[in-house]
């Protein structure tokens, strides 16, 4: 079954990637037609979070968050398709690091770094970094449930010399990695909801208080 889902799939995504951007966000626009006014999904979820978040803000602001936010959604998505076939020029003219000497600094003291990320903008583009560094960098991040697309994500990050490492061998990797004292860039996007543990580590986020992932702060 996974097979077959992946086989109808790819000739389809395939073809997102190779669209032109202006195809690319007038597709975008269709889907979020669909998932927001059609689909509506989660859009309960969205509203119950923006009312918590934003109390101060009217009914017709927080709409207009809430629609921002599904677009936004969109074309994140589309954009992660369009990795499949974007070029370095492309991706280096669209996607722009302002602040590079930073890392660089970093990287001449001889110490490896964490990358702490956020699900937001094109974080998908972060990748192209690793074309612009010496180290070797990974992104820690959860396998795809569907052994055929977790290949294809591999194989596209690979165009940018990023290498995906599974969060259960993280661990391992960064002590292999310090014992041999192989210096590296390591990539955390740890916003989503951990699961809650007496152990969680809560804090205030947007007045509300919320479980937060400290796994990236332990290693």
């Amino acid at each position: 079954m996974q097979l077959l889902i992946y086989l109808i799939a790819y000739p389809i995504l395939l073809l997102i990637s190779v669209l032109p951007f202006r195809l690319l966000y007038i597709l975008s626009d269709i889907v979020y037609f669909f998932v927001y006014y059609i689909f509506g999904y989660r859009k309960k979820v969205v509203r119950k979070n923006l009312t918590l978040a934003l109390p101060h803000l009217s009914e017709k602001e927080q709409l207009d968050i809430e629609k921002k936010s599904y677009k936004h959604l969109c074309d994140m998505f589309l954009e992660m398709i369009k990795t499949m076939g974007i070029s370095n020029e492309e991706i280096n003219k669209r996607f722009v690091f302002k602040n590079l000497e930073v890392y660089n600094s970093l990287e001449k003291e001889g110490k490896s770094i964490a990358l702490m990320c956020s699900h937001y903008a094109s974080y998908e583009w972060v990748v192209s970094m690793n074309s612009k560094i010496a180290y070797e960098g990974y992104a820690i991040y959860k396998p795809i449930q569907n052994k055929y697309f977790d290949i294809l994500v591999r194989k596209i990050r690979s165009k940018f010399k990023a290498h995906l490492i599974p969060i259960d061998k993280s661990i391992s990797l960064i002590e292999n990695n310090f014992d041999k004292n192989i210096k590296s860039l390591y990539g955390f996007a740890s916003d989503q909801s951990p699961i809650v543990r007496k152990n969680s580590y809560w804090a205030n986020f947007m007045n509300i208080e919320v479980p937060v992932y400290v796994g990236a702060e332990m290693l």
